[in-house]
């Protein structure tokens, strides 16, 4: 009986269905990467291996970009006759989805249905002239639409900390968006905020970088392993091969961890709170538990074979590394 009661309210929760609005600042001019990954310009994709190329023809624009973004960034910002410094924000990214099981069973035309919608909602608070582009992805595991705009006010400053604002305008943006899609979508539920998680939100594309090293670095770990005093020379060898391959991949995901103030092991304890807060919360989603379970697997892998690299392969990658840039 116990049991069963369990099995429903744990599928009760598996299937909850939040809408998701995300923002991300870019200060400077760090266009160009966020463009290749918005407009598929690349032809592979190592760090985010969910995406499929093949249906890459599938994904379409609810507004199109006007050439490069940065020209576009660029040329906004002088038309409103703004200064900017070093730090300034230039330019905000922001993400829309929903959770996998509300796409479930959903025609294309339903599904263009909900991101014209959502999409409508930021274009009115933003203002349809300073869009640079608002793209679907439909070549990753959960279809959900990137919208990228230039935070400029009404009166022509450039101030994403008006328009975004704090802690408290953003709760209040999740919840005027909840409600403006839940008069179309009712089975829609507002998300848990990152205020009352105490979680700060981490892109998806880390999470995704960090499955892609993980199996990386186990079949490195298998290799290194293997070494033994009568095969040390070629062993070796193949190993350096792999972490030249590896290596650059962590530095990258080690700065990216490091642009959100977090690191490995902060991952790793904040895993550990969340866990102890969700076992103790009525309101803990199962889901969400065994995604930081997966999370702190793949994060451990990782940490591991950082730890236990050879100094003497280390070295020779980094030597290897540095010649590479200086040429």
């Amino acid at each position: 009986m116990e049991k069963s009661r369990i099995g429903k309210e744990w599928g009760k929760e598996f299937m909850t269905q939040h809408a998701i609005l995300r923002f991300e600042k870019h200060k400077g001019n760090p266009a160009r990467p966020l463009e290749a990954h918005h407009e598929r310009q690349k032809e592979q994709y190592a760090s985010n291996p969910d995406i499929d190329t093949s249906r890459s023809k599938y994904n379409f624009h609810i507004v199109k970009p006007e050439g490069r973004y940065y020209h576009f960034i660029q040329s906004r910002i002088e038309q409103a006759g703004c200064r900017t410094r070093k730090d300034s924000t230039r330019f905000v990214d922001t993400l829309i989805t929903a959770s996998p099981e509300f796409f479930k069973g959903k025609s294309p035309k339903e599904i263009q249905a909900f991101f014209q919608r959502a999409a409508d909602f930021l274009i009115d608070r933003v203002g349809r002239e300073n869009i640079v582009s608002a793209v679907v992805h439909i070549d990753e595991k959960t279809p959900h639409l990137h919208l990228t705009f230039v935070p400029l006010t009404k009166d022509n400053r450039l101030c994403a900390k008006e328009i975004i604002g704090n802690r408290a305008n953003l709760t209040k943006w999740q919840d005027d968006f909840h409600a403006y899609m839940v008069e179309k979508y009712p089975d829609l539920e507002r998300g848990e905020s990152a205020s009352k998680t105490g979680r700060k939100h981490i892109p998806t594309r880390l999470f995704k970088q960090a499955v892609s090293l993980s199996k990386q670095a186990r079949a490195i770990e298998a290799t290194l392993d293997s070494i033994s005093p009568l095969n040390a020379g070629k062993k070796k060898e193949e190993a350096l091969v792999m972490l030249k391959k590896w290596f650059p991949q962590m530095e990258n995901f080690s700065g990216q961890l490091k642009k959100y103030k977090v690191t490995i092991n902060d991952l790793l304890e904040e895993n550990q709170k969340l866990e102890a807060r969700a076992r103790a919360s009525e309101s803990g989603k199962m889901k969400d538990r065994m995604e930081r379970a997966k999370l702190e697997s793949e994060l451990q892998n990782i940490q591991r074979l950082v730890d236990r690299i050879p100094p003497d392969v280390l070295t020779e990658v980094k030597r290897q590394q540095r010649y590479t840039k200086e040429r």
